[in-house]
């Protein structure tokens, strides 16, 4: 069956069979199978401390891709922003972030992810913290929340620059962290430097997947860019058989490369937020589906929009529609299954 991929806007995904307008939010019939989103994060902070209440809901989420503008889910997610929406998402995430200035990051706390989780069937969601070497404590923060829901997965993060980055790994991991999330685009280093060989070998011994953004976005700055060429990959994954590494957006807009080096080293996973309809579709035949898990990339996008895009890339394929969705997820961070209403 043929489903359309362009809306109106976010809430027209209701048009398609899984989900359905109810009391104003779009909701997702359960019935569906559930999903674990292994690629959210709540608002960083970075020089001043807590600069939102991660525990608060001062008022609904709001995503950096407007719930009103036109939805394309067949093309990488970020063309879908207008010029206005992300010059605004740039600033919030920049001078919101450093100087803690009142934006769309004020709703991006764990009760708002939670609420939406609920009415899409999500029965867990990964947060994923990003650190800098001394000036932010982000990692903490997510993880002390997370403690609050079951249904929320924290994850670690040091900066490879960081002194001490091995007791902090430790520490994050006694915290409860399942994996420790590395963004070298923004933590501004190429992920093949040695330093951060050195963190990727200490996710190795600590049993700590490395959940990395890979591959560039043409939004980024030009250093960025440079830092998350998917080339610059290779080295890490050969050099640290013992780790495992997740592909954070597939390699974004260098998919081909992603896939090859996806298919070539057996430590790698696929995480498909932000890819379209067409390439999940490439990941799910041309890829081991055993290493593909699903993500979002909340709160930048709706997770109703990537839900919509794993259903119908997987439709008539049940099977390989629970390992992507939830099945894969719960293996590789070994998540209590059975706490979570998954059974077999």
């Amino acid at each position: 069956m043929n489903f359309p991929t362009r809306f109106e806007s976010s809430y027209a995904l209701a048009d398609l069979p899984w989900f359905e307008m109810k009391d104003g939010r779009l909701r997702r019939d359960p019935a569906f199978g559930p999903a674990i989103d292994v690629h959210t994060h709540l608002a960083l902070s970075f020089i001043r401390k807590d600069t939102v209440d991660l525990r608060s809901a001062p008022r609904p989420a709001e995503h950096y891709l407007p719930l009103d503008a036109e939805l394309d889910l067949d093309v990488y997610a970020n063309r879908n922003f207008t010029d206005e929406s992300l010059g605004s998402m740039k600033r919030d995430l920049g001078l919101g972030g450093v100087f803690g200035l009142s934006g769309p990051r004020d709703t991006h706390t764990a009760p708002n992810l939670v609420s939406e989780m609920s009415e899409l069937g999500v029965i867990a969601s990964v947060l994923l913290p990003i650190e800098f070497p001394t000036i932010s404590r982000n990692a903490e923060a997510f993880l002390d929340v997370a403690g609050d829901h079951d249904v929320l997965v924290g994850f670690g993060s040091v900066h490879p620059f960081e002194s001490g980055y091995r007791q902090r790994l430790e520490r994050q991991k006694a915290a409860g962290a399942r994996g420790v999330k590395i963004h070298p685009a923004v933590q501004m280093l190429p992920p093949d430097h040695p330093k951060a060989l050195a963190v990727y070998r200490a996710c190795g011994d600590l049993d700590l997947p490395v959940f990395w953004h890979c591959g560039p976005v043409d939004i980024e700055g030009r250093w960025g860019r440079y830092c998350s060429q998917v080339k610059h990959y290779w080295k890490a994954v050969r050099e640290c058989p013992d780790t495992t590494f997740v592909l954070g957006h597939s390699g974004a807009l260098q998919m081909d490369m992603a896939i090859e080096l996806i298919n070539t080293y057996p430590n790698v996973y696929a995480e498909i937020a932000s890819q379209g309809v067409s390439n999940i579709r490439r990941l799910v035949t041309e890829t081991p589906i055993e290493r593909m898990m699903f993500g979002t990339d909340w709160p930048f996008y709706h997770q109703g929009a990537g839900l919509a895009k794993i259903l119908i890339a997987t439709e008539g394929e049940p099977t390989k529609r629970s390992m992507v969705m939830h099945e894969n997820a719960i293996g590789l961070l070994g998540l209590d299954a059975a706490a979570l209403g998954v059974t077999a």
